[in-house]
């Protein structure tokens, strides 16, 4: 068995999912119906978000106006958290934000909302992405209704009644070392002395540790050796899992491929010393620095 080092990230283990209940046929009415119910909203993928003291998610009941005669096909069974029946909203730009509240980007509030309720944010903002780029089937044009509590699509088309389902795109993250060196790279939008595991997209046919050995060698001319899995963390900007390795190489020249601006080995003891700007540490690619810090020693000034 695989022991997790850490809990991950955004990964929604606080989400009950019960997805058995999602081929209910009444599980719209049931909802509605239950005192208990919680809903959240999210209007152009920007999640409702109560504005008094901490950021925190808005929670609203069933005669809230941004729930109250919302249409069936905006509406979607999350699951349970903290034991609660969840029903996403899916708003649009005509619905007001109710006072005390508003719609806001979700990525640059990870660092300040409890753990769950991010991870919560981050599994709703997956699914409506998902959505918003299928109202249209992809086999026949014919508009897609929901499904399974709006976790799956249809065709409306019977003579063509294709089924879609939520997709994810599998990415590669990887903190390659040698010794008490570390490989990381730089991008040119990021703010300056930033850095960060190599990471890209996993290839049709291609298998993770291909993809690792890949994309080491495209972004910075290094063979990998070897390489482990490390974790995994769900990321839906727009629609990734991000599947972290660490991997070995032997610490030489960087060969770059213009993707990155910048690559290089860095010493255990730099990155320690706050040398560079490392991610931030609700990542994944912070997680793979940080275990493979704890696993290497110190030697100032040298190997």
């Amino acid at each position: 068995m695989h022991r997790i080092p850490y809990r991950n990230p955004f990964s929604s283990a606080s989400l009950d999912r019960r997805s058995a209940e999602r081929d209910a046929t009444d599980w719209l009415e049931a909802s509605l119906a239950d005192p208990g119910t919680r809903f959240i909203a999210l209007r152009a993928l920007q999640p409702l978000i109560e504005t008094d003291g901490e950021p925190r998610i808005r929670f609203l009941d069933a005669g809230d106006a941004l729930v109250r005669g919302r249409p069936a096909s905006q509406l979607l069974l999350m699951g349970w958290f903290r034991n609660q029946r969840c029903v996403l909203v899916e708003a649009d730009e005509r619905d007001p934000e109710p006072a005390g509240s508003r719609f806001e980007e979700l990525r640059p509030l990870l660092n300040s909302l409890p753990a769950d309720e991010a991870a919560l944010l981050h599994s709703a903002r997956a699914l409506l992405y998902w959505r918003s780029r299928h109202r249209h089937c992809g086999v026949c044009g014919a508009p897609t209704v929901a499904r399974a509590a709006g976790h799956s699509l249809r065709c409306s088309n019977p003579g063509c009644a294709a089924g879609f389902f939520p997709r994810i795109d599998p990415a590669v993250i990887v903190l390659v070392s040698d010794g008490p060196y570390a490989l990381l790279g730089r991008q040119a939008s990021w703010p300056k002395g930033r850095y960060s595991a190599l990471a890209g997209f996993v290839e049709a046919g291609e298998s993770l540790e291909d993809a690792v050995a890949r994309e080491v060698m495209e972004e910075t001319g290094s063979t990998v050796r070897e390489s482990h899995y490390f974790t995994s963390q769900p990321w839906p900007f727009p629609s990734s899992l991000m599947l972290g390795f660490h991997a070995s190489a032997t610490r030489g020249p960087v060969e770059l491929d213009g993707e990155l601006e910048e690559a290089r080995w860095f010493h255990a003891d730099e990155l320690r010393q706050d040398i560079v700007t490392l991610p931030a540490p609700h990542t994944i690619a912070r997680q793979l620095i940080e275990e493979w810090l704890r696993g290497v020693g110190t030697s100032p000034g040298g190997d």
